[in-house]
């Protein structure tokens, strides 16, 4: 006898990046050339700095647990990272130890969202977030983010979710914005602050790409006056520091809220280890010139890649203000083959070639709203992408193979409704 799933488990999906990456590395198994440029992980290795301070943390025996919150000389460390970084005047108080970014977004929600309420979302929009944000019973509000705005959330979607919702609790940030590369200016960010007030919606600022702004430099709610006890901004050292597998990041907010999710992490993963901490201290402290190297390689390689798409037929791309994607308009392409862009993407990983292929993301794997773009990292060499852009080229000018693999997998094909 099987025992039933609750009803969330049963509806949970995995982040589809890492659905893809399964399916590349099978692929790559068997032989096949797969450049990979489907999931946001940094080619780099972790700061030789980092890696030291953990050795000598677990050799001086700093392996047990330590406070829910985080280790008093990481939180000091990270309040003067993001003091320096981003003008800011906060103390260790403020600070909260995580794994990574992305468990912020449940302690936020379990932190501030009670079932029934009503939580916006700027779509195309991180994978996780809709499952966070329905694990507390929440109501996932959508609304799109538009090219012709730069990708950027428009006051107008904020104001029609507090008029319309009867009970809205919050609203979630991401800039820079994966997947699009949008950037919220200072201005965008005053302008939300200032419909915020009077109001019970708190925001949650999901910032792990805060060092990769192409033009000028990242801006924070948290720079908005008052805006800090409403908001609880994410940060982690996955991509700016290259350490995605040490799963280590913080949060910034008020220390009354830091306190109450210090009291939930406890219920749940109890604390970072002591000695990935120490590790992320020493990043933060000295390893920031080869931070800059390496976001610096980031910005060539956006660059190159935009350029190389733009020269695609019946491809549209612009350049992110941020991040380390490209996010083409390949609606055309869509169109005029009946496929989705999940499908394309597929195709491009699976159909096009028995040799080569190329694993990317179809816009649909953020939501709706993405239907009709591709994401593409730039976290590969040089080489490997212009590689890869001649590969899509040769690739879309493919009908027939299109065609054929339509026929083998019926369910990529675009809806009437797509047209």
């Amino acid at each position: 006898m099987s025992i039933p799933f609750s009803h969330f488990a049963s509806q949970v999906q995995p982040e589809s990046a890492f659905t893809v990456l399964a399916v590349a590395k099978e692929l790559m198994a068997a032989g096949k050339q797969v450049y990979e440029l489907e999931i946001g992980d940094s080619p780099f290795c972790s700061p030789p700095q980092a890696v030291e301070a953990a050795v000598q943390a677990i050799e001086s025996g700093q392996t047990r647990y330590g406070p829910s919150v985080g280790l008093d000389d990481f939180r000091a460390a990270a309040a003067d990272y993001v003091n320096r970084e981003f003008g800011l005047e906060v103390t260790a108080d403020h600070l909260i130890a995580g794994h990574g970014a992305k468990i912020f977004e449940q302690l936020f929600c379990e932190t501030f969202v009670n079932p029934g309420e009503s939580v916006l979302v700027f779509s195309p929009h991180f994978p996780t977030y809709p499952a966070n944000i329905e694990r507390r019973g929440g109501r996932v509000c959508l609304q799109p983010l538009e090219e012709r705005h730069a990708f950027r959330p428009q006051l107008d979607s904020i104001k029609e979710f507090l008029d319309r919702e009867e009970c809205p609790r919050a609203v979630f940030l991401n800039s820079p914005h994966n997947p699009t590369g949008g950037v919220t200016t200072l201005e965008d960010l005053q302008g939300i602050a200032r419909l915020l007030e009077g109001t019970e919606v708190s925001v949650f600022s999901d910032e792990p790409y805060d060092q990769m702004v192409w033009s000028g430099r990242h801006h924070t709610m948290l720079e908005v006056p008052g805006m800090i006890d409403r908001t609880v901004a994410a940060y982690s050292f996955s991509k700016s520091f290259s350490m995605s597998g040490w799963r280590l990041g913080f949060a910034v907010s008020s220390p009354a809220i830091v306190a109450r999710m210090g009291m939930l992490m406890n219920t749940s993963l109890s604390c970072v280890p002591p000695f990935i901490q120490e590790a992320g201290v020493a990043a933060m402290k000295e390893s920031i010139l080869l931070r800059d190297q390496q976001m610096a390689t980031f910005r060539e390689n956006v660059t190159h890649l935009v350029q190389s798409l733009r020269r695609v037929e019946g491809v549209d791309c612009s350049m992110p203000g941020g991040s380390f994607y490209a996010f083409p308009n390949v609606s055309q392409i869509c169109r005029k083959n009946n496929i989705t862009s999940h499908g394309l993407a597929m195709y491009l990983l699976e159909g096009a070639d028995d040799q080569r292929g190329v694993a990317c993301l179809g816009g649909e794997c953020f939501g709706d709203a993405g239907q009709g773009f591709l994401r593409l990292s730039c976290a590969e060499s040089r080489e490997s992408l212009g590689d890869a852009v001649a590969f899509i080229d040769e690739a879309f000018g493919q009908c027939e193979k299109i065609a054929t693999y339509l026929d083998q997998n019926p369910n990529y094909r675009m809806a009437e409704s797509m047209f």
